[in-house]
């Protein structure tokens, strides 16, 4: 049984003797050669990309003011069930917010949340509706930035759905609705099938259940006719798993290895994370068309300065089944799913709805993985549109 522990106020306060640490490690970076013909990432990161962002790092970033800017969110952190949490707790201005907590995945982190954390809870700001507000929760899943390096040897996302609940109950909150994508999408998949009842509805801009076969050919609409490979043998889903997804057999099989050289090169887990920036995002204008330098870099520091990349890889060895039962559709909580064109992966609408109780559907053409970060007023205005017709609901 949860114990409860107390809700503490937490600030970011790295010690400049880390800081110090990284700058001396980068300034000795031992650089590789590169493969002929990468300059469309095709072999990895770039060299010349990365000299120019070392160069940055070193030289114009500047960590202290990504500091202040976490810190002028409401950060929080207590213990589940003896796991470590790290949240952002930002209370809705208007009648009558709704509690929603918003799911990030890898290799994201909460700050991936940032552009749309004050837009839902303060609408009238940004041009909306007051009664359009959230309270919003924007946790570290266990074992990423702040929710500390995790000794757990079996957390993965439907683990993470059973703290959730508890998480949100010790905020006061009974009912509450759930959105996320990639890693956090399994999450609100699996609150949305063990625990409906807990929510308003789940909201996914990624569509990563588990337990459901990849969509056939015969799945597609004729308005997804184009997501189809033109030799029509392979569905874009595997062409991902084909070209893309080296690093999900590493991380899955053998993630210890690989991370003496992510805990041991800060340039290292640059490339390892930014290269997947690159090429999940919606980035044909260029990289830096999706995420500034300062947002690539404080992504890694994240990862760097909190020493959690084995603990993230988990999620990608321990992955395991949430399964409760056996009834259709999978997930009951009623579901809305919004795909951005430029994402790695994109699922066919019969498909999903033999597996979510559907009850909105959009696709956008521009914007890629990493949602809330690309198309932050875009996906802003479908969870409003979403969930407001649930306000009024008991």
């Amino acid at each position: 049984m949860d114990e409860p522990e107390p809700v503490v106020p937490f600030r970011v306060d790295i010690a400049e003797a880390d800081l110090e640490d990284l700058r001396e490690r980068l300034r000795e970076t031992r650089w590789p050669v590169e493969l002929m013909d990468n300059a469309n990432w095709q072999a990895g990161a770039n060299l010349a990309c990365m000299r120019e962002l070392v160069a940055y790092w070193l030289d114009s970033y500047d960590w202290r003011a990504q500091e202040q800017a976490i810190n002028g969110f409401a950060n929080f952190k207590t213990r589940i069930d003896g796991v470590p949490i790290h949240f952002i707790h930002e209370r809705g201005k208007g009648p009558n917010p709704m509690p929603l907590v918003v799911n990030h995945g890898w290799p994201w982190s909460f700050w991936d949340m940032q552009k749309i954390i004050r837009p839902l809870t303060d609408p009238a700001s940004f041009g909306g509706d007051p009664a359009d507000a959230f309270d919003v929760v924007a946790p570290s899943l266990p074992g990423f930035a702040f929710s500390e390096p995790l000794d757990d040897p079996d957390m993965n996302a439907f683990a993470v759905a059973d703290l959730w609940v508890k998480l949100m109950a010790r905020l006061g909150y009974d009912r509450f609705a759930a959105e996320g994508g990639d890693i956090g999408g399994a999450v609100v998949s699996q609150l949305g099938h063990k625990y409906p009842e807990r929510l308003f509805g789940a909201h996914l801009h990624f569509i990563m259940p588990s337990k459901a076969p990849f969509p056939t050919l015969a799945d597609y609409g004729p308005e997804e006719e184009h997501w189809k490979p033109k030799n029509a043998t392979l569905e874009k889903n595997w062409e991902f798993m084909r070209d893309g997804a080296a690093y999900m057999n590493i991380q899955r099989t053998r993630p210890q290895t690989i991370a003496y050289a992510m805990h041991d090169s800060p340039v290292g887990l640059a490339a390892w994370l930014i290269e997947k920036r690159r090429y999940w995002s919606d980035s044909r204008d260029g990289l830096e068309s999706a995420f500034s330098k300062d947002d690539l870099i404080t992504g890694v520091m994240l990862y760097w300065l909190t020493e959690t990349y084995i603990t993230t890889a988990r999620y990608y060895h321990n992955r395991g089944s949430g399964h409760v039962h056996d009834r259709t559709p999978v997930v009951e909580a009623p579901t809305a799913v919004i795909q951005f064109e430029g994402d790695v992966t994109l699922r066919p609408r019969r498909w999903a709805a033999r597996y979510f109780n559907v009850q909105r559907w959009n696709v956008v053409p521009r914007g890629g993985h990493f949602a809330p970060m690309e198309s932050p007023e875009r996906l802003v205005e479908d969870l409003r549109e979403f969930f407001r017709p649930m306000r009024a609901a008991p």
